[in-house]
């Protein structure tokens, strides 16, 4: 992923030299077990640990001519430990794995890494959610349906809404990240032909992972097409509340706006734009992240035992979607906790149609007073089209209407067009989402 959308702590965690790094932390791991069951002897353990290293640029060197990025790992540790004078030990480096033993198990190193931070960022959005739900839980904002003005709602009801999806996505991606929390130890096919399984167990445990029960030469793929498919569902969540505020920020509408600070400029040639530059970064972004899913599935078909089609992918799609909805948290958090709401705006909106978006209300207090339902229906649709064709005011065009009035009284008219009663289950509501 390029700089722009990278955040430092993430893309330190996907830089090579901490890829490399994960992979030594395997292979003294894997020593130290060996030593402990007394497969390797423990001083050769020992000089490993003490003495393996590598320089980055000599593995790039080497790769270049072998080919081959774990051969080319493996021979710069052992040019280290020579160096070192512990060149004799270092024949105990690698001893009984193949290549994917180490790759896959420091990748998931790597995963539950990157998993942390977006764990946490999700905590920071949640909290911001939950704040912005409940300083708005009575601010009355118009529903919209097929982006036409439906009935009366809140603003904090819209905040809970997405507070609630988010938090089906912390439950998703801890299970997610808690699945792919596995290594793998179990050689070229997956049989313990060289190590046993309790090697495999005590590597793990030094490593803070679950063995993986069973595995080919890698572990299955579905592990890591679940943990992208939940990134990409967190990422389509994170372009919902992106894309509603950017309708919301429009110059027609202007019920919410996008921090602008102090200095910035929203456009090259107009001076007035204050464009919501912000929230279009996080839709498009959001794409990128739902395109990976793909590719992570097309990656748990592999032919027999393991070929490598999948690590080309993985080097793209798993980086880059830990990348991006790290940084795609940080902004939307960021949205959500500046946010500029304009509640009189909202009130406006609303009024904006005089009184038509209590036509479903009035329909069913007419039927409940005796009229039928048909009837009623074509009498307030009348009214309504009336309203909407002329811009009229449909409050009074019912308040004045006879056939109306022989149902309803002045008092229960009044009570049709009550946004207090339109609203008067958000309590409950705000208690079935937030448990207070």
């Amino acid at each position: 992923m390029i700089a722009r959308y990278t955040r430092p702590e993430m893309g330190v965690i996907w830089s090579d030299l901490h890829k490399y790094e994960c992979w030594l932390e395997v292979e003294l791991a894997a020593a130290e077990a060996l030593a402990d069951l007394g497969e390797v002897p423990h001083d050769a353990a020992k000089a490993l640990v003490d003495h393996a290293a590598f320089d980055l640029n000599r593995i790039q060197e080497i790769e270049r001519e072998v080919r081959h990025d774990v051969i080319a790992f493996t021979t710069a540790v052992a040019e280290t430990m020579a160096s070192k004078g512990a060149a004799e030990p270092s024949r105990w480096l690698h001893y009984g794995l193949t290549s994917n033993d180490v790759v896959d198990t420091a990748q998931a190193l790597q995963i539950r890494d990157a998993s942390r931070l977006i764990a946490s960022g999700l905590e920071a959005l949640s909290a911001a959610l939950k704040t912005l739900a409940f300083e708005h839980k009575h601010t009355v904002q118009i529903g919209r349906t097929h982006g036409m003005h439906a009935e009366p709602i809140t603003f904090g009801l819209k905040a809970a809404l997405w507070w609630d999806e988010l938090e089906r996505h912390r439950r998703r991606f801890a299970a997610a990240a808690e699945d792919i929390r596995v290594g793998k130890i179990s050689g070229a096919v997956g049989t313990f032909a060289h190590i046993g399984p309790r090697a495999e167990e005590k590597i793990c445990e030094y490593l803070g992972l679950k063995p993986a029960p069973i595995t080919s030469q890698v572990l299955s793929r579905d592990l890591h097409a679940n943990f992208v498919a939940t990134l990409a569902g967190i990422a389509s969540s994170l372009d919902k509340i992106a894309l509603e505020i950017r309708h919301l920020q429009r110059t027609e509408v202007r019920e919410v706006e996008e921090p602008f600070a102090a200095g910035q400029k929203g456009s090259s040639a107009m001076p007035h734009k204050r464009n919501p530059v912000t929230c279009e970064q996080i839709c498009g972004l959001a794409r990128i992240v739902r395109a990976n899913a793909q590719p992570a599935f097309e990656n748990v078909a592999l032919w027999h035992e393991r070929d490598i089609s999948h690590s080309s992918a993985e080097r793209v799609i798993l980086p880059d979607s830990t990348i991006l909805v790290d940084y795609l948290l940080s902004k939307t958090t960021w949205l959500i906790s500046g946010l500029r709401v304009n509640t009189e705006r909202m009130r406006r909106n609303l009024d904006l149609t005089k009184g038509l978006i209590f036509s479903g209300q009035l329909l069913l207090d007419l039927a409940a007073a005796g009229m039928l339902r048909e009837e009623a229906y074509r009498l307030v649709q009348r009214h309504a089209m009336e309203a909407w064709e002329n811009d009229s005011d449909f409050r009074a065009a019912v308040e004045s209407d006879a056939r109306i009035r022989q149902h309803l009284t002045e008092r229960q008219l009044i009570n049709t067009f009550s946004l207090d009663r339109q609203l008067s289950n958000v309590d409950s509501i705000f208690e079935r989402v937030f448990g207070i």
